[in-house]
């Protein structure tokens, strides 16, 4: 039996067999092909011959079968025979027709041949690829603010990119953690940041391993409960690659957050500190009163008393002599890191300054009043 063929050379059914595997292997709607197909045809026909009428292209889904029509206005006289045919003339295609009517005219063109159909091909490449391209941003669109893997493909000091399998992602040196030193062929975990169309259609995915978002996102993988629902992360802060602190929380008083999260002799949170490649966590329970919370976010610093001014968000927080530094941190991290974990601005004062700044204020009140 002989095979029917489309008009661009192709066998209609291998034609067909080709689209359900570009189905298959790349997750783009045969349907959305045949469109392609079709709108391909449609301006591979009206390049070839030149045509200014109005072109219609089908493809049968199943049979691959092909046929191109020009669609002409009935009228009952004709201005333009490229785009009009008279009522008579259009009833001879199909009785039904009325003058205000859209005639479909088959057309047969023999020579719609060797530069229609590369033309045709060439489009259709363009369509497949945009298509593709388009299915992939989807999938990397929708797995914004997930973590994924990688092989590290470059690596300097400006930029890593890292192999993702169907497309390649960036991630900048703001994005880098200072402490990493990252290699070719390193597989690696990291945070998507954003996902965005760049020129000609090409897609950029920006990725992190610094952001707070990271450890927020391994702390769901870890802990179940918090996946579940169970824990809430209610903040994060970070110094990416020395310590990040993580306020955590349930409402079901029978579950202790910050346990379940550290895990049976710190099997949970070593997992986390382990692809952190050893930094520092501190999990703290968040608490709705802000003293307590605030008290909670200087650990390890013990906290005396916590004064705190609702208008301002403003604690004032006093730590005993020998906590002072402490409470404070290296270079002010630990203080840092509280207040942008909290949201509210605070000062550290160890006892004895705190005793000082009272006795100065007394003594100036005492000052003032004589001179009254």
């Amino acid at each position: 039996m002989k095979k029917k063929t489309s008009m661009l050379g192709i066998d209609t059914e291998e034609l067909i067999v080709a689209l359900q595997e570009i189905e298959k292997e790349k997750g783009i709607k045969k349907e959305s092909l045949l469109e392609s197909i079709e709108t391909a045809l449609v301006t591979a026909y009206k390049r070839n011959f030149d045509s200014e009428e109005n072109v219609k292209v089908t493809m049968d889904s199943e049979t691959g079968e092909i046929h191109i029509y020009a669609l002409k206005d009935v009228v009952e006289q004709v201005e333009n025979a490229n785009l009009q045919i008279l009522l008579e003339d259009a009833k001879k295609i199909d009785k039904k027709l009325m003058v205000g009517d859209i005639a479909e005219i088959e057309l047969a063109p023999k020579n719609f041949g060797r530069i229609a159909a590369q033309t045709a091909k060439q489009i259709i490449v363009q369509k497949i690829r945009e298509e593709s391209r388009n299915v992939v941003f989807e999938e990397f669109n929708e797995r914004k603010g997930e973590i994924v893997s990688g092989i590290v493909q470059k690596a300097d000091e400006n930029i890593v990119v890292l192999d993702l399998g169907k497309l390649e992602a960036v991630m900048p040196a703001k994005e880098q953690v200072p402490t990493e030193h990252y290699h070719v062929n390193d597989k690696i975990r990291a945070y998507v940041m954003n996902v965005n169309r760049g020129a000609k259609g090409s897609l950029q995915v920006t990725i992190s391993r610094a952001c707070s978002d990271f450890v927020r996102k391994l702390f769901e993988l870890e802990i179940p409960e918090i996946y579940e629902g169970v824990i809430e992360i209610k903040s994060v802060s970070r110094d990416a690659g020395s310590r990040s602190k993580v306020a955590v929380y349930s409402p079901n008083e029978n579950i202790d957050p910050v346990g379940s999260c550290v895990g049976q002799k710190g099997i949970r949170i070593q997992n986390i500190i382990n692809e952190l490649h050893g930094e520092k966590i501190d999990v703290i329970e968040w608490n709705p009163d802000p003293a307590i919370y605030i008290s909670s976010a200087l650990l390890p610093a013990q906290v005396m008393a916590v004064d705190v001014h609702e208008d301002e968000k403003f604690a004032q927080v006093i730590v005993p002599d020998d906590q002072l530094s402490l409470a404070i941190g290296k270079s002010g991290q630990n203080a840092r890191l509280a207040a942008k974990l909290t949201g509210w601005k605070i000062d550290i004062k160890s006892e004895t300054q705190f005793r000082q700044m009272i006795e100065k204020t007394q003594e100036d009140n005492k000052v003032a009043e004589s001179e009254e």
